[in-house]
């Protein structure tokens, strides 16, 4: 299942090479795990019964992988420079890095969430715009013609992205497509990317593209420098900054 929730799709081959032991054995498991409805049997393997567009819920998100988001926040906190001009997408990884902005002077943050801005509207360092638009109900982030249309005339330093799937092959992608339009005119509106990318992000295919995944500076991640994704992605340029969660702090 965990490899059926990462990739979307796995074959009866691959899984008995990698989890060492017989094909048969796996096409029951498959067929079990159909019976459950956790995924529907395909030619050679199965595939999620998932829709690639269902996004977690808000609440659901921020307990998952908590303590990776706080770590890789705060490293990419770190990146800012006083006097920076700087784009927070919406999501809660970037919501940690919102809460471990401190001490940077003169900032200005452009906001696509309202649980960001009103992070944000504390730290009177901060000078926060928020970007306009349909507030999307559940996820809080602003969405529609205005919000893309807010970045227009917009020239920022960093745009600090976060997505729900990051591949070598299909690039950054996304559960919403309204959510893909507005980081689409984002990425347009700064002259560098950051990704901040916990390790379930990676080789996740969700339902609408962003970018291809040249238009990445930075990714902020707690993966492994083995990872897969991590080695597929050398190629590309892409400045690694990995981060090692500390548990024992936020128990």
């Amino acid at each position: 299942m965990s490899l059926l929730s990462e990739d979307g799709e796995v074959r009866i081959v691959n899984l008995a090479q990698t989890l060492r032991t017989s094909e048969m054995t796996i096409r029951r498991d498959l067929e079990a795990l159909e019976m459950e409805g956790m995924a529907r049997r395909v030619r050679g393997g199965a595939i999620s019964s998932i829709s690639r567009s269902y996004e977690p819920p808000l609440q659901q998100r921020e307990l998952n992988e908590h303590e990776a988001k706080v770590s890789i926040g705060r490293a990419a906190a770190d990146l800012l420079r006083d006097g920076e001009i700087a784009i927070l997408d919406v999501g809660t990884t970037t919501l940690e890095m919102a809460r471990a902005i401190n001490r940077r002077q003169a900032l200005t943050i452009v906001a696509a969430s309202l649980p960001i801005a009103l992070e944000l509207g504390q730290k009177p360092e901060i000078r926060t715009l928020v970007i306009g638009g349909i507030v999307r109900q559940g996820e809080l982030s602003l969405i529609g013609q205005r919000a893309e249309n807010f970045y227009s005339d917009l020239n920022c330093d960093t745009v600090f992205l976060e997505v729900a799937g990051i591949t070598a092959e299909k690039g950054l992608t996304e559960y919403n497509l309204e959510d893909a339009r507005v980081k689409q005119v984002a990425l347009r509106a700064a002259r560098r990317c950051v990704v901040l990318a916990d390790a379930t992000k990676l080789g996740k295919v969700a339902f609408a593209t962003v970018a291809d995944i040249d238009v990445v500076d930075i990714l902020i991640t707690d993966a492994s420098p083995s990872h897969p994704i991590i080695k597929a992605l050398e190629d590309h340029d892409i400045e690694m900054i990995h981060v090692k969660p500390n548990y024992e702090e936020l128990k």
